[in-house]
């Protein structure tokens, strides 16, 4: 087999970035540090080393057995492929809507268009839906590598510019963490998406497969790994990237995001340009937008990549050549979408709020099965896990865990 270079290998590594830096990182990480300045830093490394193992686990497993991490369920009985898709169905409405609800939010900012939010959510999705359709794997993996690197060089830049200007936050408006309803209610949700929620590791596997079939070729170990890593590595320093923007620009000031999306796009692109300059503006707001633009169509062609596969799994009468599930699918996250923002979506931030919540808590079962996956007979014993990888699993899930229920006794108090 001949030889990859490092830009045939990037790709599923890259469409996971992709589908992690959205949400988590331009609003999540960059409300974290206006509102809380340089505080939490450790909560976002945190959180990305502890939630590392079980992303890690889909590109180790598919490579390693040609299967993905669904079939691998599957190994562990149909209730684990029952289980999850009963997750994944009561979470994807409210992700796809908070996605979706921000990158609505950027574009009215952008062109300046009298249209209402749920309008352009509808624009949107039709448009993400013909990409899907018409361009499946090949367009998302070609288009997410140029996305990705526009956002990243903006951001750096933006964050070296910020911290040669004067950093004098005001006391009486310098707020810390504090261990409040508030404050716990926050971190859950920041932590719930940092770097993503763990579902997306199932999208990864998928994605490689879909490389797989398109160009014939599935990566070695330390291909899919070092793809993985490059995508992981890119989202933590992203992620503080954001964070310390926040922080530079908003803490301190008594200025607040807004929890309208058209506000809070205007208030974003201005934290790039009070740092870069007015001249800017364009190549931020193209840089966002296209951000957000690529997390709506990675989670859209996602959803239902994962769930029909799934369906198969456990409905044998499902399993034909020309299945219509995957459109079936696509048509009921966008009818279900559509609902949400209609007529249940009375501010932003409280959808995304509730949409990082569900991960945070569901977080700790998706990783239990991840790690069962990749300990399972079938799974060849040299890929396998090193024991400070498993080690650090296991000291996830009991944090993932603990303070997940701490969380649910102290909501139901």
């Amino acid at each position: 087999m001949q030889k990859k270079n490092i830009f045939q290998i990037l790709g599923p590594g890259l469409l996971w970035a992709g589908a992690a830096i959205g949400v988590s990182h331009l609003v999540q990480s960059t409300r974290t540090g206006a509102i809380y300045g340089f505080g939490l830093i450790g909560v976002i490394l945190l959180a990305n080393v502890l939630k590392y193992p079980f992303f890690e686990f889909a590109p180790r497993y598919t490579v390693s057995t040609g299967e993905s991490l669904l079939q691998g369920y599957k190994r562990l009985g149909n209730w684990a492929v029952i289980l999850y898709i009963i997750l994944t169905v009561s979470t994807m409405f409210a992700i796809q809507s908070a996605v979706t609800v921000v990158t609505a939010g950027l574009f009215s900012n952008v062109f300046n268009l009298n249209i209402d939010i749920f309008y352009w959510t509808v624009i949107i999705l039709f448009i993400s839906s013909l990409i899907i359709l018409l361009g499946k794997y090949t367009l998302l993996d070609r288009s997410i590598k140029i996305i990705i690197i526009l956002l990243a060089v903006a951001t750096i830049f933006a964050v070296i510019l910020a911290f040669t200007k004067d950093f004098n936050p005001n006391p009486e408006f310098s707020k810390h963490f504090e261990w409040n309803i508030a404050d716990i209610g926050f971190l859950i949700a920041l932590v719930g998406w940092m770097p993503s929620a763990i579902d997306i590791s199932v999208w990864h596997s998928e994605w490689i497969l879909a490389k797989k079939k398109e160009t014939g070729y599935l990566p070695k170990l330390k291909e899919a790994l070092l793809d993985f890593k490059i995508g992981y590595i890119g989202t933590t320093i992203l992620s503080v990237s954001f964070l310390l923007l926040g922080a530079l620009v908003m803490y301190g000031t008594g200025e607040e995001f807004s929890d309208k999306g058209v506000s809070f796009a205007g208030q974003l692109i201005n934290l790039f340009t009070a740092s870069l300059g007015n001249w800017s503006f364009y190549i931020i707001a193209i840089a966002a937008l296209a951000t957000m633009f690529s997390t709506t169509i990675t989670c859209l062609d996602a959803y239902p990549r994962v769930l029909t596969p799934a369906t198969k799994l456990i409905y044998s009468k499902a399993k034909k050549k020309k299945s219509l599930l995957p459109i079936l699918y696509l048509a009921l996250l966008i009818i279900g979408t559509l609902i949400i923002v209609k007529y249940f979506m009375t501010s932003m931030q409280l959808l995304v709020n509730i949409a990082t919540t569900i991960s945070f808590i569901t977080a700790p079962i998706l990783g239990y099965l991840n790690l069962k996956v990749v300990t399972g007979k079938n799974m060849p014993q040299e890929n396998r896990p090193k024991k400070w990888l498993l080690i650090l699993s296991w000291i996830g899930l009991i944090f993932l865990t603990g303070f997940s229920i701490y969380f649910l006794i102290w909501k139901l108090m």
